[in-house]
């Protein structure tokens, strides 16, 4: 078992912080992915050599991500710090960001844009974070400041943050506030936030294990504008609690990057986003489409007998009020016959059947098991025989996210129907604890959603641990509500 604290949903209150003088012994290494800018670099590589944080246990690895001239290290810079070329294969942050990561060894990954001016104890002060437990996504606190190349000279930035004044070289009453604030003030600095927690992972600098780095799969290389959301989604679903450090601070050095282009810049993002990370209110529209990561994955245990009404069962399923779903169907399915026999005397009849009637929707899988998919937010397992309505999907998702559930347990005649939260289950098998410890579970044996499958509504029994029984508004308001929107 792990012996890092276990957190419930995003509540990392419990978490004891170093405070005082800290006796560090986790090393870092500090991932700074650059195209070009050779004065902000200057300057960045300047505040980090004037970090509180042991120099021994601190690296920088500078990624030259195809800068013309070619970036060079500057004269004031961290002792241990290099400029190495991004891996063989693709370009832009998110695959410089792997490539940096893949070429360097320190337990902590922190990831800084290349044009940041970071307080004196910005490396420390995350770091106290990872002393505390492994799977934590800490982000740091920044300002949006005007600059201009030759505003700052880079010896006299290393004497201001050395000396603890990195905060008067700018004026905070003219900076520009990152919007993700409004979000982290309204949850209590992200303790009290949903499982949309990650999106306030917006770049520029932010920290983590490099285990739950690799567990994660890394950043998305694909995705050139954007990779951050996306990455953020991808800490969540490995399990990651997500954690807002306003102990320290930074200074961005210019404006935001989707501020120049807004729009055009927000519409190139739109599309990739959707396609990967279900749950983000403007990002996925409303549309009866398939998605590359669905909502949900519907697993049946299908046999290797399948009951004839199963074909309709499954199309309820995909005709249901949530489109953007993944039907597992699980057993022993039979390979083509190529030679001459009697086909209506095959033993196997039913099974080719089903095979052939899904043969053309790719939202409909066949396997031997099921192996769970990292991206997908919520797995279900419907018993063969139930019958779902149009509600089914949408219904337990609501009432998972409303009372902030990682498990659902729901009791019908034909048999037990269970969604599972991945980010619950992630977090709960890395550290050696029960789903219902990390994120809550409940177990019903009646009531309103027994409806959504063909069952009949009573008073309702059950264990919520984590709110009240029971669906509130009319099946329109359960879609909206189950994918907040």
């Amino acid at each position: 078992m792990n012996d890092a604290p276990v957190l419930r949903g995003n509540d990392y209150g419990p978490l004891v912080r170093p405070s005082g003088d800290l006796a560090p012994t986790l090393s870092v290494s500090v991932v700074v992915p650059a195209h070009g800018q050779q004065d902000k670099l200057d300057v960045t590589l300047a505040s980090l050599a004037a970090q509180t944080y042991p120099a021994g246990l601190l690296e920088v690895v500078v990624v030259d991500d195809g800068s013309e001239p070619a970036l060079r290290l500057p004269e004031i810079r961290p002792a241990s710090t290099r400029i190495v070329p991004p891996l063989p294969g693709g370009w832009a942050s998110a695959h410089a960001t792997n490539s940096g990561v893949a070429q360097s060894d320190g337990d902590v990954v922190l990831r800084l844009d290349a044009d940041m001016l970071v307080f004196a104890d910005h490396v420390e002060s995350q770091l106290r974070w990872h002393h505390t437990a492994d799977y934590l996504a800490v982000l740091g606190h920044k300002r949006f400041v005007d600059f201009s190349p030759g505003d700052l000279d880079p010896a006299a930035v290393f004497d201001a943050v050395q000396a603890g004044k990195a905060a008067e070289l700018f004026d905070a009453e003219r900076s520009e506030p990152q919007w993700i604030e409004q979000i982290i003030d309204a949850t209590a600095g992200l303790r009290q936030a949903d499982h949309r927690a990650f999106r306030v992972l917006v770049g520029a600098s932010f920290s983590l294990t490099r285990k739950l780095f690799e567990a994660s799969g890394g950043m998305d290389a694909e995705v050139l504008l954007g990779s951050d959301t996306v990455f953020g989604y991808r800490l969540h679903q490995a399990g990651a609690v997500f954690v807002p450090d306003d102990d320290s601070s930074s200074w961005h050095l210019g404006p935001r990057q989707i501020a120049e282009r807004g729009e055009l810049a927000k519409a190139y993002r739109r599309p990739r986003i959707a396609n990967r990370v279900p749950e983000l209110d403007l990002k996925r529209p409303r549309a009866s489409r398939s998605w590359e990561t669905p909502l949900a994955e519907v697993v049946v245990e299908a046999g290797p007998d399948p009951a004839p009404e199963l074909e309709s069962h499954v199309d309820a399923i995909l005709a249901g009020s949530v489109a953007d779903v993944r039907v597992t169907l699980v057993g022993d399915w039979p390979a083509p016959l190529t030679h001459r026999h009697k086909m209506l005397d095959d033993p196997r009849l039913a099974a080719r059947l089903l095979l052939e009637s899904f043969r053309g929707d790719g939202r409909v899988r066949f396997a031997a098991e099921h192996e769970p998919d990292p991206k997908v937010p919520y797995v279900i397992r419907i018993p063969a025989e139930a019958v779902p309505g149009p509600e089914a999907v949408a219904s337990l998702v609501e009432y998972a996210n409303r009372h902030r559930l990682g498990l659902v347990e729901l009791a019908v005649p034909e048999g037990v129907i269970r969604l599972e939260r991945t980010a619950a289950a992630a977090r709960a098998k890395h550290l050696g604890v029960g789903i219902d410890a990390v994120w809550g579970s409940a177990r019903l044996a009646a009531g309103p959603l027994a409806e959504a499958f063909g069952g009949v509504a009573g008073s309702g029994t059950g264990d919520a641990r984590g709110g009240q029984l029971g669906l509130r508004g009319k099946a329109r308001g359960i879609v909206r509500r189950a994918l907040h929107r």
